[in-house]
């Protein structure tokens, strides 16, 4: 049994959590300092869904690509093509997480009966994200999906404190995590460009070369920046911490696009995980120290 769990937790990457939930506090601290008050529970519902919802939109991944993983001998050894973990498992997991999740907004139901939409929006919301799974068959724009999946972080968990009031900081928020995902994502794509091209997968790199895709990556990253220039705009607590810590982020932001280039992939994953790992956190950070200081 405790294998099992092992193999599940290295399955849905649960480390990998990293990239969105800093998003989600973020969003919620923001939240917290417009209504004057911090709640606990809200804090323990957003950390269950945004476990639930990840571990669910991961295992639906595994389910839908293990074929495509079998085929590609970069993820070849991946749990499901290995035989290390059965399907109907994965099955049984996708199910238990995807029915946490929407458990998981009652939370919010029983806090503040008031504002049902963290309920009301759950299913939606789910179906939205496990989708992702299935739109390289049909789109190149398959990241941007991903960046739409992770962008609902931010945007939930302010819904989920405040409901759809003053939804400008959440949406511009939101809208730097599209393409910050969006633009990493096709970085990290970037290796499989020849396996997508033979095996009809639609994605940028294999839609335009890998050159352009980087370029294309930068170009989010970039927008990416200019939102979260611009969040100070909605925010009057956001001011010379966060300032710097943008500038920082647009450091790394630099730094990760000079790892990876057209004739070398070999520091995609040093770009993709140890940079957006410190770009999520770093950032989080700053903003708490930042909402701290003009308390």
């Amino acid at each position: 049994m405790i294998a099992t769990v092992r193999k599940l937790l290295e399955l849905i990457r649960f480390s990998h959590t990293i990239f969105a939930l800093p998003f989600a506090f973020l969003s919620a601290a923001l939240a917290w300092r417009a209504e004057g008050e911090f709640r606990w529970l809200d804090c323990v519902g957003i950390l269950l869904c945004m476990v639930f919802a990840r571990s669910a939109a991961m295992a639906f991944n595994r389910l839908a690509d293990r074929k495509y993983d079998a085929a590609n001998p970069r993820t070849a050894n991946r749990h499901l093509p290995a035989g290390t973990l059965r399907v109907a498992t994965v099955v049984l997991f996708t199910l238990f997480t995807s029915a946490a999740f929407v458990a998981s907004t009652l939370v919010f139901y029983f806090r503040d009966p008031h504002n049902p939409w963290p309920l009301y929006l759950s299913v939606p919301v789910l179906l939205f994200v496990l989708c992702y799974s299935l739109t390289k068959r049909f789109t190149a724009l398959a990241h941007f999906w991903l960046g739409a999946s992770l962008m609902l972080a931010p945007v939930a968990a302010w819904i989920a404190v405040r409901g759809l009031t003053d939804m400008a900081t959440p949406l511009l928020l939101g809208g730097a995590v599209l393409f910050w995902v969006s633009g990493f994502d096709i970085l990290y794509a970037c290796q499989d460009t020849d396996f997508d091209k033979k095996a009809g997968l639609n994605s940028v790199p294999a839609k335009v070369g890998v050159r352009n895709a980087l370029r294309i990556a930068a170009g989010c990253h970039a927008v990416m920046f200019v939102l979260l220039c611009l969040l100070p705009l909605g925010n009057e607590h956001l001011r010379w911490v966060y300032g710097a810590g943008v500038l920082a982020v647009g450091g790394l932001l630099v730094y990760e696009h000079r790892l990876v280039k057209p004739d070398d992939l070999t520091h995609v994953n040093a770009a993709f995980f140890q940079v957006n790992g410190v770009i999520s956190f770093g950032l989080l950070v700053v903003v708490l120290l930042q909402l701290w200081l003009v308390f």
